[in-house]
């Protein structure tokens, strides 16, 4: 079985009090449900990252390192890594 990773920055590892987290996959599976694992896993994500099912206003979300995104609606593959950042975080 492959995992999904999940990195944490700024905020949401302050939060998560990891640097990262693995969720074990054998399917795609998109970013809401990824963000439901993680709220059940590591409850201290929620409310300041996590809201609702939703990644909140204060974080963003990169697959891969690859692409921002916003649509908790997209897929990601087993082994994809998703990067969870402070929304103020860059240049």
């Amino acid at each position: 079985m492959s995992s999904i990773v999940v990195e944490f920055f700024g905020i949401a590892r302050h939060r998560a009090l990891v640097p990262l987290a693995e969720l074990p996959v054998d399917s795609p599976i998109t970013i809401a449900e990824v963000l439901q694992k993680l709220a059940e896993q590591i409850p201290s994500l929620v409310p300041d990252c996590i809201a609702d099912g939703q990644l909140s206003k204060y974080c963003a979300a990169n697959v891969n390192g690859d692409s921002f995104v916003t649509d908790s609606s997209i897929s990601l593959q087993p082994s994809d890594r998703l990067l969870i950042l402070s929304a103020d975080a860059g240049g």
